[in-house]
C-alpha cells in the first residue's frame, strides 16, 4: 500500500477482469509496480500470466477494472498508444519475424519513435547484448534460441519504455544462458527502466525481483516483497519443491 512518502506507482491496475470469449480468465486482479521496479510475475500454467500482460499492452481486452500509467487511465487503449505511452511486451516464444535480419526486428521495435537517437539505442543494446553485433545481417530464425530472446529483448528496448514485460523468458533455454539473460534484466532494470518478469522458473524470477505477485486461477493469492514471497511456506511447497 502507498503511503504519503512512497512514489505514485508507475502502474497501477485495480479490480482488473479479463478474458475471452469463454468467460473471465483474470478476476478482480489488483497490481502495482513503481518506478524502476522489477516485479515477478509466477505461477502455474494456465494461472493468467500472459493473459495479464495482453491486457497490459491492450492485446486482450479488459471486461472490468482500471489500468493506469504514470498517472493516466490507459484501459483499453490500442496497443500502438500503449507503446507510445512507455509500455513493451516481449511476447512468450519471442516471435520475431525470422525472414528479416536481426537489425531490421530490433528497429521494428522503434517504428513509432520520431526522434533522433534511434541508432544510438541500438548501440545500447548491442552493449547489452555483444553477442548481436556481428549477426545483424543475418535472418533472426538462424539463431539459437538464446541469441533470439535477446533480439526479443533488445526489439522491447528500442521502444524506450518505462515499463517492460518479458513473458517466459526462460522457456526452452540453457541454464547458463537463462542466467546472463537475467543478469542483462537486472542491468536494464538498474538503468531506470520498470519491469514485470513472468517466469516459469520460480526461483529465478524471485532471486532476480524486488516484489512478485503469485496468481493462481486467475486471482492474486500472494503478493510482497520477494523473499517474503519466496521463504512463504505454500509457495516453497506449490512451486520449489520443499
Amino acid at each position: 500500500m502507498q503511503n504519503a512518502s512512497s512514489p505514485e506507482p508507475l502502474l497501477k491496475v485495480r479490480g482488473l477482469t479479463a478474458g475471452f470469449g469463454a468467460g473471465p480468465v483474470l478476476f478482480g486482479i489488483d497490481l502495482d509496480v513503481a518506478p524502476a521496479e522489477l516485479v515477478a510475475l509466477v505461477g502455474a500454467n494456465g494461472a493468467g500470466k500472459s493473459t495479464l500482460l495482453g491486457v497490459l499492452s491492450g492485446l486482450v481486452p479488459a471486461a472490468a477494472g482500471t489500468i493506469t500509467l504514470a498517472g493516466a487511465e490507459v484501459t483499453n487503449e490500442r496497443p500502438e498508444a500503449l507503446v507510445r505511452k512507455g509500455i513493451a511486451h516481449v511476447p512468450q516464444g519471442r516471435r520475431l519475424f525470422g525472414t528479416l535480419s536481426v537489425e531490421k526486428n530490433l528497429l521494428l521495435g522503434a517504428y513509432l519513435r520520431r526522434d533522433g537517437v534511434v541508432r544510438d539505442d541500438m548501440a545500447r543494446v548491442l552493449d547489452h547484448f555483444p553477442a548481436l553485433k556481428d549477426k545483424l545481417a543475418r535472418e533472426a530464425g538462424t539463431l539459437s534460441g538464446g541469441e533470439q530472446q535477446m533480439v526479443a529483448i533488445g526489439r522491447g528496448l528500442m521502444a524506450r519504455p518505462k515499463l517492460l514485460m518479458v513473458d517466459e523468458l526462460s522457456l526452452g533455454l540453457a541454464p547458463k544462458v537463462v542466467d546472463h539473460l537475467i543478469e542483462v534484466v537486472r542491468e536494464i532494470n538498474r538503468e531506470g527502466t520498470a519491469l514485470i518478469l513472468v517466469e516459469q522458473d520460480v526461483l529465478v524470477a524471485l532471486d532476480a525481483a524486488d516484489r512478485a505477485y503469485v496468481l493462481e486461477n486467475g486471482r492474486v493469492a500472494l503478493s510482497g516483497a520477494a523473499t517474503d514471497v519466496r521463504d512463504d511456506p505454500g509457495v516453497r511447497k506449490a512451486y520449489l519443491g520443499l
